[in-house]
Formats: structure tokens, sequence, C-alpha cells
């Protein structure tokens, strides 16, 4: 059984859950609390929208990371990803 993205997400929004997930600093809370998707749900929508080979690099970076688990994190990261992350360098 292939599961698809749910129908109410739209081509950004699905993009977005994608680079979400992909981000080591953003845990899988977040991503619930933005999209309403479980961490099982992102699991089955990543392995449905990436190649096998990125998805298998994706789980394995992922699983039991500290950062992708509230549970896990540490109390002194309080942000979901890097300062300059979206920074431009000039």
């Amino acid at each position: 059984m292939t599961i698809r993205a749910p129908k109410s997400l739209s081509e950004a929004d699905l993009s977005r859950l994608i680079e979400m997930a992909w981000e080591d600093r953003t845990p899988f809370d977040a991503i619930e609390q933005n999209f309403s998707l479980s961490e099982s749900q992102v699991i089955a929508i990543m392995r449905a929208e990436l190649k096998r080979s990125s998805f298998n690099l994706w789980r394995k970076r992922v699983t039991g990371r500290a950062t992708k688990h509230l549970a896990l994190r540490s109390k002194l990261v309080t942000r979901a990803y890097c300062a300059t992350q979206y920074k431009h360098k000039s």
C-alpha cells in the first residue's frame, strides 16, 4: 500500500514538510504542530516522495537523533534551526 501526502497539503506545503523533515534540528513535534501529521505519517510521506536511496539515507540519519525528538533533545536547544541556516553569505 502506497501512502501519499494528504490531499489537503498543497505542493508548497508538501515541499516545506519534506524540508522540515530533512532538517536535522527540526523535531517531529514541530512538524506535527504545523501539519497535524504524526512521526509515522511523516515517515510514510517521506518514503513515498523521496527516491529509495534518499529515503534510506534520511531514515538512517534521523533514527534516534536527539534533535529530531524533543524528549531526547537538550534543554539548551530552544530553536528548530541554525541561526545562520537561511542567511545569504555576502
